[in-house]
């Protein structure tokens, strides 16, 4: 997993064409709070600095801005690797302001296709245990998935695909 990273200058020094700053690992400062003082203790000769967030990686952009930091982003870091993933493939696909909470509540499943998905789905429902095995062949699982989408958000991952129930 790459570290996640701000870079942190000022507005006052852009102002002045210098983009003198630091990379800041939100590893090791892992709360707004402590962030904050080390971006300000980075920028110490400058009174007051207003701080400029010219750079990110490592994390999801949606909670980074030239002038702020999302406050999802603390919890963000604070998940595991799965949940991170999670989190990401929503807001890659659908973006938005949701909670976290609200993302991981809604995310149930991941496949390596929606035709995988649709499939685990029928059999893990046991949706077709009452029909005999002889016409259970027979069930078009493709068209089911067709309507079945409706009701999920289904983003494209490089893994596969990362399955939300809509709401």
């Amino acid at each position: 997993m790459t570290d996640a990273q701000i870079y942190v200058g000022t507005y006052a020094k852009y102002n002045n064409g210098n983009l003198a700053g630091a990379w800041l690992s939100l590893d090791e400062h892992d709360t707004a709070e402590t962030f904050d003082a080390a971006a300000r203790k980075l920028h110490k000769r400058e009174h007051d600095p207003e701080l400029m967030f010219q750079d990110c990686q490592g994390f999801p952009q949606a909670f980074y801005g030239e002038s702020y930091l999302d406050e999802r982003l603390w919890e963000w870091l604070a998940l595991g690797k799965r949940e991170r993933a999670v989190v990401e493939a929503w807001l890659d696909s659908v973006g938005g302001t949701d909670s976290i909470q609200y993302i991981l509540d809604h995310h149930v499943g991941s496949a390596d296709s929606w035709d995988d998905y649709v499939e685990n789905y029928v059999y893990e429902t046991g949706m077709l245990d009452s029909m005999p095995d002889d016409l259970q062949r027979y069930f078009d699982h493709e068209a089911f998935g067709r309507d079945l989408i409706h009701d999920f958000t289904v983003a494209e991952t490089a893994d596969g695909v990362m399955v939300f129930l809509n709401s």
